[in-house]
């Protein structure tokens, strides 16, 4: 979840202003994306908090990626982005957690992602849009990625890449902490989904 007033005061401009430019209304935004026009309009005003699910249907609606409504415009070309400076966006109830440390400029940006998972711990994906694909680097312990309902182990030095458009789980596996980077590639951006 977003908790701070300037991370909230950010996420509530590029929210408004990719909505707009998709010409959406508050109540065609709420129907596609599946939230409330109330919730909406308290986002919009930097009220809300939505959680990371609510922020992926959000980008996924907008056909941007969650970072670009979450970050603040690129002072420069050169980025330096440290994990400690980073908001977990989601916290998981055994003390894992997914970083988003930043996402590429262009026609079809890709989101890095650190994550970390506690045995048993599980971070269940609704569908993303169409064309996204999700590549998943472990680099400590073992997990678990269930992708379309088939379990696929993916251990310390594996790699596994998947096509995000069908139901998916991360879920940490073995005795240990797994610690994970996750890259999200995006589709070049085609207009909206309906």
């Amino acid at each position: 979840m977003v908790e701070t007033e300037d991370a909230l005061r950010t996420l509530a401009r590029n929210v408004r202003a990719a909505r707009n430019r998709a010409g959406l209304s508050l109540d065609e935004f709420g129907r596609r994306a599946k939230v409330s026009k109330g919730a909406l309009v308290a986002l919009e005003k930097a009220q809300g908090n939505p959680n990371f699910a609510t922020l992926v249907r959000l980008a996924d609606t907008l056909g941007v990626s969650v970072s670009a409504l979450m970050e603040a415009p690129a002072e420069g070309r050169f980025r330096v982005v440290s994990a400690d400076t980073v908001m977990p966006l989601w916290a998981g109830e055994k003390g894992g957690e997914a970083r988003l440390m930043l996402t590429t400029s262009g026609p079809a940006p890709v989101e890095v992602w650190r994550w970390k998972l506690e045995p048993g711990e599980k971070y269940p994906s609704h569908p993303h849009q169409a064309g996204v694909v999700e590549t998943v680097s472990v680099t400590a312990g073992r997990m678990v990625l269930v992708a379309d309902g088939t379990e696929h182990p993916v251990e310390a030095g594996q790699t596994a890449t998947f096509d995000g458009d069908v139901p998916h789980t991360y879920r940490g596996a073995g005795t240990g902490t797994c610690h994970l980077i996750m890259t999200v590639h995006l589709p070049p951006a085609q207009g909206l989904p309906t």
